[in-house]
């Protein structure tokens, strides 16, 4: 079962072919292929994307007839859109690894939510020499360790799951929602589950939403919601707009909450905006500022939320804790702002639909509250039906 080589053989020919037959050394077999798109200025980036397009089909259609064990590709930003793009169509579990001249900076665009390995090719890929040559050798070495040591590789299914595997349930996590999470992580693994924590920091509830999909979970607990307000405002920790819709469309049991939703996050302070002058600030630490959000924001985001649980196809909840929604939002604390907190509420209370609505007399991080929601997670995934939700309920 080969290792698809990905790379444009008209500018990159023969740096293909050196990691090619260093592969091959290592005892890899190999499938080359070529990416090349050419095209003018004016059209090359139309037919970049044809050929990632045309390159992620057939590496697709080659990974469902079980034919690859893993993905190498190398590229300047062409290169790298094609092969990342090839490698984004995977699941988890299969080697993915990107000889890159974009690999020293943010990689998120081509990286995603999968688990693709990056690798800075330090010179540009232009010539077999005696620095790039160390870095083709590199990456030849790491893909042949990749795939030579991976334990109980299935091409169907590369996430090892053994029999003795506990179900999955999903949870979201921040440092400000840290003591909810932990506490409702115990109960639910007392309970024979195993809880798979994502750090809603964007990439984490991007890669917890395809997940998702893919069918690993049980049920979700997603109690920190946080993206959703970096969406909204303009902060760097969007997970882009299908966030909280993965579970409602495949019907998997949720509980979900309003953790952290009163931030948005930013870089360091001089990074924010100029048009937010005049909010309000928390630093976080030298590089994370934090702004809270505003009464009229949390309302969109409440009915946000009220429109994405009413559209869910499984047994879902949404849980309001009246205290606050993080670490700094609670009495006495920088971001404590009942009238804020309020317009979240009262939104969410006006559109959650047929969602059942529990509201707790509890700040999110107490352990009566983290227990709520371990608990009624637990009973809608046991309950493996589709019964009329009660309408709203108060503990």
């Amino acid at each position: 079962m080969p290792v698809y080589l990905l790379a444009t053989l008209d500018t990159k020919g023969p740096e293909a072919e050196f990691l090619r037959d260093r592969l091959i050394e290592l005892g890899v077999e190999v499938e080359l292929l070529d990416t090349s798109c050419g095209g003018q200025p004016g059209d090359r980036g139309t037919a970049v994307n044809a050929a990632a397009a045309k390159a992620t089909e057939h590496v697709r259609a080659a990974f469902a007839a079980g034919k690859v064990q893993g993905v190498l590709g190398l590229g300047g930003s062409a290169g790298t859109t094609i092969g990342t793009a090839a490698m984004r169509t995977l699941p988890l579990g299969v080697p993915k690894l990107m000889v890159s001249t974009l690999a020293s900076g943010q990689v998120r665009p081509w990286v995603g939510d999968k688990d693709i390995l990056m690798l800075n090719s330090v010179v540009d890929i232009a010539g077999v020499n005696r620095i790039s040559r160390a870095i083709l050798n590199e990456a030849a070495a790491a893909m042949a360790g990749m795939v030579k040591f991976s334990t109980d590789f299935n091409p169907k299914s590369p996430i090892p799951n053994p029999k003795s595997d506990r179900p999955l349930i999903a949870a979201t996590m921040f440092g400000v929602t840290t003591p909810c999470v932990q506490h409702a992580r115990k109960i639910l693994e007392d309970a024979g589950y195993e809880v798979i924590v994502f750090h809603a920091t964007g990439n984490g509830g991007q890669a917890m939403e395809s997940l998702i999909r893919e069918g690993l979970f049980a049920g979700v607990l997603d109690v920190t919601t946080t993206e959703l307000a970096d969406e909204l405002v303009g902060g760097i920790l969007s997970a882009g707009p299908d966030r909280l819709t993965a579970a409602a469309q495949m019907g998997i049991p949720q509980v979900v909450s309003v953790g952290a939703l009163d931030m948005v996050n930013f870089g360091p302070r001089d990074t924010v905006p100029e048009k937010f002058a005049g909010r309000k600030f928390h630093i976080h630490n030298s590089s994370v500022t934090l702004m809270r959000t505003t009464p009229e924001e949390n309302s969109l985001l409440g009915q946000e939320i009220g429109r994405k649980l009413s559209a869910s196809t499984g047994l879902a909840a949404i849980m309001l804790p009246r205290h606050g929604a993080s670490a700094i939002d609670k009495t006495g604390q920088p971001f404590d702002d009942p009238a804020a907190r309020e317009a979240l509420y009262n939104a969410i209370r006006t559109h959650h639909g047929q969602t059942e609505l529990i509201e707790t007399d509890a700040h999110i991080n107490d352990e009566s509250f983290s227990a709520a929601a371990a608990h009624t997670l637990l009973t809608m995934i046991k309950t493996k039906s589709h019964t009329e939700p009660q309408r709203h309920r108060e503990s």
